[in-house]
């Protein structure tokens, strides 16, 4: 219930109107407190003026501002104590990590560790005079350090009782044998050992009062303590690690996020790799501590990662890093296909490491770049095919390049393979022709661009793979000549474009096991492919081969020998890798072992590939994806390209081409051929000038020299026999025509 309040008229003008106070309802039987209420449950309320009640809301306003800044308060207070407390924690747990730098690194001196390290490995390594030679002199140097060690030690402690005139010696002495004889009073029962030795401590507490520090002994004890904190705080945050106790009171997850890839991860890494007793030994001799590794290049952002160069001890060689690459990746809170050890070519003994963010090798690659354009490729450049560890595009040379891939199934690697010969179609002088020797759909949606698509592991299949090979090997004579024609030391694109005997050639060859261990032809295939790609270079002749596993048998060592860009995916064992990507490849740390094929239970590291040939230096590539809806829409786009695109004559002595009578001869002794078969009888009768040819490319010339295209009853397209004539006689009509006008 609430007062109600009644409105009360005066006639002095001057009184001000009066506003009610409504209070909260309290009732007797829930709490003591009775105050403002009568016996009967009523409220007692108090009549407040305008002036009253806007004053006790501006009062009542205030005091929750003041309630709120103090809250505020108290928990900036709380935050500040807490980040106070955290920092102070942990610039002691730095003191104690940089002290125990510093005593090792005198340790280290005191034992002269760094030559003991040397002699050792020589010890071990020496095979030339040479060696011996430097071993005897860092032998001598040893000795050498070691007897004025002594002799400097010998004479600090003469300068010492010197200077003291043997008083503190003596006194030192003294209470030693002073209480010596007083433990043995206590054990005959003749004394008390702990009054002996409150005697010896008052002594000395009276010797300090009396010293120049007086009684400000805790003045010099701060004094020290900032000293060695000073020297110790910077050592432990630039080289030392800091402890767990000293670390933040919040849960780091590890999942590799909030870890930072530095000198002091890699090498605390490295001290954890087991396994490596020469390792451990540089590491107990103090290498990472008070003997400072050499970094050819201290970690930097490289990319999507961080890359280092780090100069290993005598003894370890990257090899055993490359080997326990799976640890060192735990070891670092990465994947193992997040972490890539090697050794360059031009610094040997160096452990070069890039470290990737965690997940930046993970996840779908943006889309491929040809997507957004609508003009054509050019062969003689290059493509876009994928990104590198650095999230950078990467294109890939068709013209002088052939190719060579291997993976197990669900690898990926016909993705590679399909955005190039998707790069390749998009330019409209080149002839592609696919050979799958087993049962896939993969390159279907390309068909209506291919020159050839045959797909199966039947004999008829590898049959017509090899008359391909053989085709193009011969073909190499006649491009040949045409470049003599032209003067030309290679094919370029001026040429291919007015001769087409020049158009780029791209011949791919999936599950090419099927073709070189084939019992009847697969010596053969070998033998032909080795000789195509050692002679086809400068002819516009590209050969790709696409395999499972990579073996002798699989693909001829000597046809991966005369590669020049080889892909390895997802792949069993080490001798598979080097199979593909040349001996030594995984030593060296270019290794494709450690990805993952696609499974039921992820997509694992598909289109992620180990190259080499295809960049600068050999590396990690993911490749594009492209979808069959994509790649129909690719297809549409290379037949509007070529779509018009008749080659020219090839060179001065050529005879024009005739269309029309070449269409009546084709068409000689039969009444109508469909117009499939008119292509293939016109590429048969003139394949350099029909072998182009596209079925709407044949419509056209039809159009052109007025040939209707017919439909027979099986309701298929052909041309009929008396049409061409009725064309032939109606052009012979004109061209008389015309020549009587002119006479």
């Amino acid at each position: 219930m609430s007062t109600t309040a009644h409105d009360h008229h005066h006639d002095d003008e001057n009184h001000e109107r009066t506003n009610v106070v409504r209070l909260p309802v309290r009732r007797a039987d829930t709490t003591p407190d009775t105050d403002g209420l009568e016996p009967g449950g009523a409220v007692v309320g108090e009549l407040l003026t305008e002036r009253e009640s806007a004053e006790l809301d501006r009062r009542m306003a205030a005091q929750r501002a003041r309630d709120a800044v103090g809250a505020v308060v108290r928990v900036v207070r709380h935050e500040r104590t807490r980040t106070v407390g955290r920092a102070v924690l942990r610039n002691a747990g730095y003191a104690v990590a940089g002290a125990r730098i510093r005593r090792q690194e005198r340790r280290a001196r005191r034992l002269h560790l760094d030559l003991e390290q040397a002699i050792t490995t020589l010890r071990v390594n020496a095979k030339s005079a040479e060696d011996f030679r430097v071993l005897r002199e860092l032998e001598e140097a040893l000795e050498r350090r070691r007897t004025g060690a002594a002799q400097r030690g010998r004479e600090r402690r003469i300068e010492i009782l010197r200077w003291s005139g043997g008083v503190v010696v003596l006194l030192a002495g003294g209470h030693v044998l002073f209480l010596g004889f007083a433990a043995a009073q206590a054990v005959v029962g003749a004394g008390s050992l702990t009054d002996r030795w409150n005697d010896v401590v008052g002594f000395w507490t009276t010797v300090a009062e009396l010293s120049p520090a007086g009684g400000y002994w805790w003045a010099w004890a701060i004094v020290g303590a900032g000293t060695w904190a000073a020297r110790t705080i910077p050592v432990g945050r630039s080289r030392g690690t800091l402890p767990l106790w000293a670390g933040d009171d919040q849960a780091v997850p590890a999942d590799g996020r909030n870890v930072v890839v530095d000198e002091a991860a890699v090498l605390s890494a490295l001290r954890h790799l087991g396994g490596l007793p020469l390792l451990k030994q540089a590491f107990k001799q103090g290498w990472g501590s008070s003997i400072t590794p050499t970094w050819v290049q201290v970690p930097h952002r490289d990319g999507n990662g961080v890359r280092m160069q780090l100069v290993l001890p005598q003894g370890v060689p990257v090899e055993e890093i490359v080997k326990r690459k799976t640890v060192l990746a735990h070891n670092l809170v990465r994947l193992p296909v997040e972490v890539w050890p090697s050794e360059p070519k031009d610094r040997a003994g160096v452990l070069d490491l890039w470290v990737a963010d965690p997940g930046a090798l993970s996840g779908p690659v943006d889309p491929w770049p040809l997507l957004d354009t609508d003009g054509p490729t050019d062969y003689f450049t290059a493509v876009p095919v994928g990104v590198n560890i650095r999230g950078e595009v990467v294109r890939a040379q068709l013209f002088e390049k052939n190719y060579a891939a291997s993976g197990v199934m669900g690898s990926g690697k016909s993705s590679l393979f399909i955005t190039l010969v998707a790069g390749a179609v998009l330019d409209p002088l080149v002839e592609v022709d696919v050979f799958v020797l087993a049962e896939n759909f993969d390159y279907e949606p390309l068909k209506p661009r291919l020159r050839t698509l045959r797909t199966g592991a039947d004999a008829d299949t590898v049959k017509a793979c090899l008359a391909t090979l053989r085709e193009l090997y011969a073909e190499l004579d006649v491009r040949g000549k045409a470049l003599r024609e032209h003067q030309e030391r290679k094919v370029n694109r001026t040429v291919a474009a007015k001769d087409a005997r020049l158009r780029p050639r791209v011949v791919v060859i999936d599950e090419c096991q099927a073709l070189f261990m084939h019992e009847e032809h697969g010596e053969e295939a070998a033998d032909v492919v080795t000789k195509l790609i050692s002679a086809a270079r400068k002819y516009a002749v590209t050969l790709l081969f696409a395999t499972p596993e990579a073996s002798t048998a699989s693909l001829p060592r000597k046809v991966t020998a005369v590669t020049s860009c080889k892909a390895c995916f997802a792949i069993g064992d080490q001798q598979s890798n080097d199979a593909i990507l040349g001996t030594g490849s995984y030593k060296a740390g270019i290794s494709a072992v450690s990805l993952e094929p696609a499974t039921d239970d992820g997509p694992g590291d598909i289109g992620t590939a180990m190259v080499r040939g295809i960049m600068a230096k050999p590396g990690l590539l993911r490749s594009f994806y492209l979808t069959p809806a994509e790649l129909t829409e690719i297809t549409h786009r290379a037949m509007d390209l070529r779509n018009g695109h008749v080659p020219t004559p090839t060179g001065d002595d050529v005879d024009e081409v005739d269309f029309l009578t070449d269409l009546a001869h084709v068409l000689t002794g039969h009444k109508h051929l469909r117009t499939a078969e008119v292509l293939n009888a016109l590429a048969a009768l003139r394949p350099d000038h029909y072998g182009k040819y596209t079925s709407r490319t044949l419509a056209d010339q039809l159009r052109e020299v007025r040939v209707p295209i017919v439909k027979r009853d099986s309701g298929q397209s052909a041309v009929d026999v008396n049409d061409v004539a009725e064309a032939v006689t109606m052009r012979d009509m004109e061209n008389d025509a015309g020549d009587d006008d002119e006479s």
